[in-house]
């Protein structure tokens, strides 16, 4: 005879990440979970992020193996603790969790959760987080809401990197909005480049809103 157990993992996971949530607000953390295919930019966005921004900045990393980008961000002062997943294709909630009983991030940090490269698994399984960012870099094509649709239906903003690229590659703006809206309109949309600059400062304005606006109702 056989035994069949089943569970909704996805309805566990939103069970966990909203077990999360009640965690960062505990500890006064407003969490980003930054998602993006590998190469985007994803490092060199909070790096120039944490140098602009007016509040304490910390970082969680998630990647398969390695420790490449939490050692860079730490020899820049930037607390970051390591996540490697063994293959994984995405960050949990409950990674998370155990993270922060041996992460010790102080009360009003904006923490970055800079989830494994991936535009498919990092969709679909929330972590508890205040915003969601989904970044990409132009050199990856105008064509990705269209074939990607579910990493951009939940995303607070959109920030297309590698700006200082668009002479050398065909991106059609034009193409890749209409594919944005056709998903979710509501999404704010920066187009940055971390390499000169570009763009950034518009965008660590609209996160240092969100994140006074979040702390003034903890």
């Amino acid at each position: 005879m056989e035994i069949s157990i089943e569970q909704d993992i996805f309805k566990n996971e939103a069970k966990l990440a909203e077990e999360n949530r009640q965690l960062f607000s505990q500890k006064g953390l407003m969490v980003v979970n930054l998602l993006a295919a590998p190469g985007a930019g994803k490092t060199s966005l909070i790096k120039k992020t944490a140098h602009l921004l007016k509040v304490p900045t910390a970082v969680i990393e998630g990647d398969p193996a390695s420790s490449i980008d939490t050692d860079t961000l730490n020899a820049l002062g930037i607390p970051a603790y390591q996540i490697n997943t063994e293959g994984g294709c995405h960050l949990e909630a409950a990674m998370i969790s155990k993270a922060l009983t041996e992460f010790q991030v102080e009360p009003n940090t904006l923490l970055f959760v800079e989830n494994v490269g991936n535009l498919i698994c990092t969709a679909f399984f929330p972590l508890g987080e205040e915003l969601r960012v989904v970044m990409l870099s132009i050199a990856e094509g105008d064509d990705k809401p269209y074939k990607y649709p579910d990493i951009f239906r939940e995303a607070d903003a959109v920030v297309i990197n590698k700006l200082d690229l668009k002479p050398h590659v065909d991106f059609r703006s034009d193409n890749f909005y209409k594919g944005l809206k056709a998903v979710n309109p509501k999404a704010h949309i920066f187009e940055v480049s971390c390499k000169n600059g570009a763009g950034i400062e518009n965008w660590v304005n609209w996160l240092a809103v969100k994140a006074a606006t979040f702390w003034a109702h903890q």
